[in-house]
């Protein structure tokens, strides 16, 4: 830590030299229980709330995190010392770079130490939302800790006679409501059928698309902030400059007025939702598993090669857009190219490590519903079948150069050494139900994917996109 720079709390809030929250942090009341407080969260909602803040609006709509998982404890003690101040930098596409506090997250529990304190948070009466970002993976466990929570505060509730909150799913699922929706009614019917159906009767779940490219943050960048900006900031958040948040307006007990910080609240999500998911998120999965084979570390460098950037628009033109309802006031065409320009964002140095991680949860969630969705059209499948490959490939567990790759999935264990048998069965991999359902008895799929397959074999990452793409 450098000698001037300032440690990051209530205390010091009139001394630091970026901008702060200019209103009185103590006075603001938790109207938002968000389980998940993680990069993301406060690179995106949290910052909403603070736009709102710094206008004198939403007082009562501060945000409580809770911390539900065992490796959530790092979060707790930043937050705790911090005072739930923390440091978000937008790096932008020309090296510069602007930077505030945001003070939107006024308290915080950790439920593993403190399940009561989490569980009166998520009851009370204030707490008019509860909102989530818990990975797509916090979805398929149906013992999740964080729908067990809910379920236990709703039941509260209901006993005290305390209002439905709203239930916010903000993680990159499609209809997320419903699937947030489903979760808990499944917890609920098995604790007891009456508070099922007082959930299904007065809680709201409404969908949401967001949008904001955000890495995980770094020691080294925790060190730049210090050293650049003055602030000691143990857990700072990086991100890009976009953001976008576009939230069905169907809540239980009313609601900031989100649209005067920049939010969309709509009737319905589900265009943008599947927007984003099929062209961002299933655009990173179509660059992420070749570039890690060719040997990129940084998002930014792969989409900046001229081939990778031809690959994704080709893949965004052909194959994922025209599987798109019309977007109320977006361009899908320019939405498209903006993408790239978003990847290659230098300042951001996203990993291609992080876009690689957790594929099994993604993959079926962001790419397959374009495949099947082709499949069922008579429309193309060549380009994503071999972001498929690729990922069937790097699964493998070794690079083009004989380096190790360190998978971070749940289902590695299993995917590993089947991948590593598709040499002898090139149809293996995609052989799991599990994960791709019957795409293995879908002949256009099976014959462009192994065509892909083989190619990665045979010539390597480079050269299997040269003559994707040419």
């Amino acid at each position: 830590m450098t000698a001037s720079a300032i440690n990051l709390n209530n205390a010091s809030l009139a001394e630091l030299p970026i901008a702060a929250p200019n209103y009185d942090r103590g006075s603001i009341g938790v109207g938002i229980a968000h389980i998940g407080a993680g990069h993301f969260h406060r690179a995106h909602q949290a910052m909403y709330i603070d736009r709102l803040l710094q206008r004198g609006l939403a007082r009562e709509w501060g945000i409580c995190g809770v911390g539900v998982l065992p490796a959530d404890w790092p979060m707790r003690d930043v937050l705790r010392d911090q005072d739930g101040l923390y440091t978000l930098i937008l790096e932008n596409p020309d090296g510069s770079r602007d930077a505030q506090v945001i003070g939107s997250i006024v308290d915080y529990r950790y439920a593993p130490d403190d399940p009561e304190g989490a569980l009166e948070v998520l009851a009370a009466e204030s707490t008019r939302i509860i909102s989530l970002t818990i990975t797509e993976g916090g979805y398929r466990d149906p013992d999740g800790p964080a729908f067990a929570l809910i379920t236990d505060a709703l039941a509260m509730r209901r006993d005290r006679g305390i209002a439905a909150p709203t239930i916010a799913s903000c993680d990159n699922i499609e209809s997320n409501g419903e699937v947030a929706k489903r979760a808990v009614l499944a917890h609920a019917e098995s604790r007891d059928p009456a508070l099922a159906e007082w959930v299904a009767e007065h809680t709201r779940f409404p969908s949401s698309m967001v949008d904001r490219i955000t890495p995980s943050t770094t020691p080294e960048m925790a060190a730049t902030i210090r050293r650049d900006l003055g602030v000691a900031d143990r857990w700072p958040v990086l991100a890009e400059p976009f953001a976008a948040w576009v939230l069905e307006d169907d809540f239980a007990d009313g609601r900031p007025p989100l649209e005067q910080a920049g939010v969309l609240l709509v009737n319905d999500v589900g265009p943008y939702e599947s927007m984003k998911l099929r062209l961002l998120n299933a655009g990173h999965q179509s660059l992420c598993y070749f570039a890690h084979l060719c040997g990129f570390e940084f998002v930014h460098d792969a989409a900046r090669d001229p081939l990778f950037a031809e690959f994704l628009l080709a893949y965004f033109d052909f194959e994922a857009v025209p599987t798109l309802a019309p977007v109320p006031g977006i361009d899908l065409h320019d939405y498209s190219r903006t993408l790239i320009e978003r990847f290659g964002n230098p300042g951001v140095r996203d990993t291609v490590a992080r876009l690689c991680a957790y594929s099994s949860d993604r993959i079926p969630k962001w790419l397959l519903p374009v495949i099947h969705d082709n499949l069922a059209s008579d429309g193309p499948v060549r380009l994503a079948a071999a972001t498929v490959a690729s990922w069937a490939r790097y699964a493998e567990g070794v690079d083009e150069r004989g380096k190790p790759i360190e998978l971070v999935d749940q289902l590695k264990d299993s995917l590993v050494p089947i991948a590593r048998s598709q040499h002898e069965n090139p149809t293996a991999f995609i052989e799991s139900t599990a994960v791709f359902g019957d795409l293995a008895r879908q002949p256009r799929f099976v014959q462009a994917y192994c065509w892909a397959l083989d190619s990665l074999h045979r010539n390597g990452a480079r050269a299997t996109l040269e003559a994707l793409v040419r």
